[in-house]
């Protein structure tokens, strides 16, 4: 029998932790690190591949993904193996599908259609966190992390409604939290622009996040806004931390809108202001100006209270169409973070309904000038008619901001990448490469180790993953072999499925995923359950 399943020969490591690159052969054997040497005697090994001019590095951890269906309903999951993803951390910003009941699951579905898409092929035969990540077990692409999202905790307990929760449905949440805790989940996520997480008000988020802490995990905010009270929304998810004692990690950290040009310093400011007192925060963010969510999330919080029917039946009662208007274009509606719309900014990414593909690709603005209407008349009339399932790039980003937040020494990388649509962000089949090829060799914000460590190393600390994020011996042989020369996202916003080029080897828990360049049939992830 051979001592070594595979051994990349002749390539540099870099391996993650920040260290200079050194040249070495990694050797892998039953989904370990087996060696990390001059291994050109040893011998014994089933397949020897060169990968000299490339080097070898930790797979990439994708600190916010939307993978929770896609990785079910399209196994080959090629946009993220094919830019070296190995891990992805899901059930993001509050709307997941675990824990659940019948009820919960059939509203969760309608509501984040445009994230994952709501396939009729695919049982969703689990309930819990514990059930969900066996069937992850059965065979994905990835490996993955499950964060119990903080808006289905109460669409289970509470219910739709805009309403204060009762300190016995508080108690109830926090319960159903510790056993989705004791099932394996990392930690807990909130979607504070998004119903009906978004009406928990700071007590309900604290009680939460003391039952995350208890079990040794974080919380991941999507906060309550970006855009006109930025700061004063991660102010307030720090405060969290301080009074919880909860680790914080602000996911997708970005200054948004014309209110925030120049302003990511502020961020920056307070975050630093809270490590220095010794609170543990880290943040995450994507290398692109837009934004990606869905139209619905638009609206003000009023008009979704009690679920999807009654917005859908709100969308087609014309005095609340008109009150929806005003929260839009001249008050600022809290799902547009209190900002105004400006619908030259909203473009149509994709569409459930094929009877309305004629709106993809293009703004709200665009459409309603073509039509003589209005662009709130033609916002509603998609979300009535796409059974707001409609998903929307929404182009309010700073490129300065953007590159001052990824320089910050607790920076991570993450996609929040939507799948599903015909026309979804890039960022989806981009974000790893895209750090390799734009900020780190064409801008130079980073050494190619120093970029390497915020995608590998750093996310498997803040994840409590001690044998992954690194190459070294007895790690798990999660591995990703890159032409640092030529790596480069190809996918546009026009083309948004074209996979990257120079990542031709990728490796999960020691099985190529991805072979010379080409996708193989193996399913080697599987969920990575957090110990207390």
């Amino acid at each position: 029998m051979s001592a070594y399943e595979i051994v990349l020969a002749g390539g540099d490591v870099v391996d993650g932790t920040g260290a200079p690159r050194y040249r070495a052969d990694v050797a892998v054997a039953r989904g370990r690190i087996a060696a990390v040497g001059d291994l050109a005697g040893a011998g014994g090994a089933a397949r020897v591949v060169d990968v000299s001019g490339h080097v070898v590095t930790p797979g990439f951890i994708d600190m916010h993904a939307h993978s929770d269906l896609p990785l079910l309903t399209e196994p080959d999951h090629l946009a993220k193996v094919g830019q070296g993803v190995t891990t992805e951390v899901l059930g993001q910003d509050g709307l997941s599908y675990a824990p659940v009941d019948d009820v919960t699951l059939t509203q969760v579905r309608r509501q984040i259609a445009g994230w994952n898409g709501n396939p009729t092929d695919l049982e969703i035969d689990w309930r819990s966190v514990g059930e969900y990540l066996d069937r992850l077990d059965r065979g994905i692409a990835t490996n993955a992390v499950y964060l119990v999202p903080q808006g289905t905790l109460r669409l289970l307990v509470v219910g739709p409604e805009d309403r204060p929760a009762s300190p016995a449905e508080i108690e109830e949440m926090c319960r159903i939290l510790a056993r989705s805790m004791d099932e394996g989940a990392g930690g807990m996520s909130s979607g504070l622009t998004y119903t009906p997480g978004m009406y928990a008000d700071f007590d309900e988020l604290a009680a939460l996040c003391r039952v995350v802490a208890e079990h040794g995990g974080y919380y991941s905010p999507h906060t309550r806004s970006y855009g006109r009270d930025a700061l004063g929304a991660y102010a307030e998810m720090i405060e969290l931390a301080r009074v919880t004692g909860c680790p914080v990690h602000l996911t997708h950290a970005t200054m948004n809108f014309a209110e925030n040009a120049g302003r990511a310093a502020d961020l920056l400011a307070l975050v630093d202001e809270a490590l220095a007192e010794g609170l543990d925060i880290t943040l995450d963010s994507y290398p692109y100006l837009p934004g990606s969510t869905t139209l619905s999330a638009l609206l003000p919080s009023w008009a979704a209270s009690g679920g999807p029917d009654a917005l859908l039946a709100r969308l087609r009662d014309p005095g609340e169409r008109e009150r929806m208007r005003v929260d839009l274009e001249i008050t600022g509606s809290d799902g547009c973070h209190g900002v105004t719309v400006d619908w030259s900014t909203i473009q149509i990414g994709g569409v459930a309904n094929p009877k309305l593909a004629w709106a993809v690709g293009r703004t709200v603005a665009e459409l309603a000038a073509e039509s003589g209407r209005s662009a709130t008349e033609v916002c509603f009339d998609l979300l009535i008619g796409d059974e707001l399932a409609t998903t929307i790039l929404q182009h309010v980003g700073h490129e300065e901001n953007v590159q001052l937040i990824m320089r910050h020494r607790v920076h991570m990388g993450g996609s929040d990448a939507i799948l599903v649509g015909s026309r979804p962000h890039p960022r989806a089949w981009g974000t790893f490469p895209r750090y390799l090829a734009r900020y780190c060799r064409e801008l130079g914000l980073f050494t190619l180790e120093e970029c390497v460590e915020r995608l590998t190393s750093r996310p498997a600390r803040r994840l409590g993953l001690t044998d992954r994020g690194v190459v070294r011996e007895g790690a798990a042989a999660d591995l990703v072999v890159v032409d640092p020369a030529n790596v480069t996202d190809t996918a546009t916003f026009d083309e948004p499925r074209r996979q990257p080029r120079g990542i031709p080897y990728v490796l999960v828990n020691g099985v190529p995923v991805i072979d010379a360049g080409a996708r193989t049939t193996a399913l080697p992830g599987r969920a990575l359950r957090h110990r207390r």
